[in-house]
């Protein structure tokens, strides 16, 4: 009788295979510093070097890797080159990339805490570590109302804060029926466009965000926050949510949270505190102050994911009142009740969040922060400030670059005094060199070059070459030279 093909890749394929992934890794991180930051393929390009058909049969895992080299790299910005500079980092380290292949190893479906209990209870106690770890107000426990889960990305903490807003300023009415149209959310200029999405997402309508003026320094004003909401009630409407920011994206503004968290106390507002990026500069006692008032918010969100080197996708995300988040997201069909539910005594996190299902991100979150303990981990973000800062005094010193704003942590704002247009020149320049990546905001109408210090492997000599090639490329532009490019 003949034997049925199985397809299946064996554990021993497996276990070669998976060096050859391991080592292919490593090797790309050894070389990945001398690859040009920003990818140079022509939009389509991928897709034309793609077979128009799925096989039939299937394939060599050699050939798979042959075309990770020739088709996909080519197609790679390079967010962990120690040259990437743009956004904000989504950095990443050897131990949350193990971290990340044993979760995906596992397969786990972590939406109860009975489809794998260790996913569940492993990231309640991370997520404690981490209210220690930061300083954080001790009502995020687990111990007390509060707690933490991980969320994919500071979008759906935004978004989850928001219904959880809502349905409390409605006794849960506008799960039921809807929304009526009156509740108002509040939020600055410099706020991150995701929380505009959640308000749209959740019905509430773009029409009635209020977009609150900011100070000299990009920060909210709690004063215009005040008489926005004592304006909208006048008018016979609901103020229910507002958020604010600790390290905007634009230029990294704090906003100030006791005086915002103060107003919104007073109105029966539900805050909500993105910590993003500068969230993981509370590990250092030294940048805490940044979060000053950080008690009076309902929730609060910072992603490991940028600059903790936890690989994307990790964003931790703490209520104060976990009551009030489980109301509003719940819903328990026939098929997922199980007497752990029922008992009461245990987190399922599907109520926590907008999806139903969740991997197992904990894994790789705790493989970080056992590998460096809290030592290393504030190593690294006291060095990338401390090298951001020694670029804005490069900055400050030259006659043909400005600082547009002083940067409070590892985000340098700056441009070139010969205006809008050189900057947007010079910035294509760089990009296009490949030696390093940097992307733009607009402040007060003005176009502002970005440099973040985040990645993983960043070092000096990365951020001095950096000031080089501007230096370089701006005297080029200004003598019509054509730009240099990485061979």
């Amino acid at each position: 009788m003949a034997v049925e093909k199985s397809y299946h890749m064996t554990p021993e394929e497996f276990r070669r295979h998976g060096r050859e992934v391991v080592d292919w890794i490593a090797d790309y991180y050894e070389r990945v510093e001398s690859l040009p930051v920003l990818s140079r393929v022509e939009p389509g390009a991928v897709r034309a070097a793609l077979p128009p058909r799925p096989p039939q049969e299937g394939e060599p895992f050699a050939a798979m890797l042959r075309d990770l080299d020739e088709v996909v790299m080519p197609g790679i910005t390079h967010w962990q080159s120690p040259n990437f500079f743009a956004f904000f980092p989504a950095n990443t380290s050897g131990p949350a990339i193990l971290g990340e292949l044993l979760a995906a190893g596992l397969g786990v479906q972590g939406m109860l805490w009975a489809t794998s209990p260790a996913c569940t209870e492993l990231e309640t106690h991370v997520l404690d570590w981490l209210v220690d770890m930061l300083a954080l107000p001790p009502a995020f426990k687990s111990s007390g109302t509060g707690g933490g889960v991980i969320q994919d990305s500071a979008s759906s903490a935004a978004l989850s804060a928001l219904v959880a807003a809502r349905e409390r300023a409605t006794a849960l009415r506008s799960n039921e029926s809807g929304c009526d149209g009156r509740l108002v959310a509040y939020v600055s200029s410099q706020t991150h466009s995701s929380v505009e999405k959640a308000v749209k997402i959740a019905g509430i309508g773009r029409a009635n965000l209020r977009v609150v003026a900011v100070d000299e320094r990009w920060a909210m004003r709690p004063d215009a926050l005040a008489e926005a909401i004592a304006r909208d009630r006048r008018d016979g409407l609901t103020p229910f949510f507002a958020a604010a920011t600790v390290g905007t994206t634009s230029s990294n503004a704090v906003d100030p949270l006791r005086e915002i968290g103060a107003v919104c106390r007073g109105e029966g507002v539900w805050l909500h505190v993105d910590g993003a990026m500068a969230g993981t500069a509370a590990l250092c006692p030294e940048f805490r102050r940044l979060q000053d008032g950080l008690e009076l918010a309902d929730s609060y969100c910072f992603n490991p994911h940028k600059w903790m080197f936890t690989n994307f996708d990790c964003d931790c995300f703490w209520v104060a009142d976990r009551t009030a988040l489980v109301r509003a997201l719940s819903i328990l069909p026939e098929y997922l009740r199980n007497k752990a539910t029922e008992s009461g005594a245990v987190i399922d996190y599907r109520d926590w969040q907008v999806p139903l299902g969740r991997r197992f991100r904990a894994l790789k979150l705790w493989f970080v922060i056992r590998h460096y303990g809290i030592a290393g981990l504030q190593h690294h973000v006291r060095r990338h400030v401390e090298l951001a800062q020694r670029f804005a005094a490069w900055v400050e010193r030259s006659a043909a670059f400005e600082l547009v704003v002083a940067p409070p942590l590892n985000l340098v704002c700056f441009r070139h005094t010969a205006g809008d247009e050189f900057n947007r020149e010079l910035l294509e320049r760089v990009n296009r060199s490949g030696r390093l990546y940097l992307t733009h905001t607009t402040l007060d109408g003005r176009f502002v070059l970005r440099l973040c210090v985040g990645q993983t492997t960043t070092e000096e000599r990365h951020v001095a070459e950096a000031w080089r090639v501007l230096q370089a490329e701006a005297d080029g532009l200004e003598r019509g030279a054509a730009p240099q490019e990485r061979r």
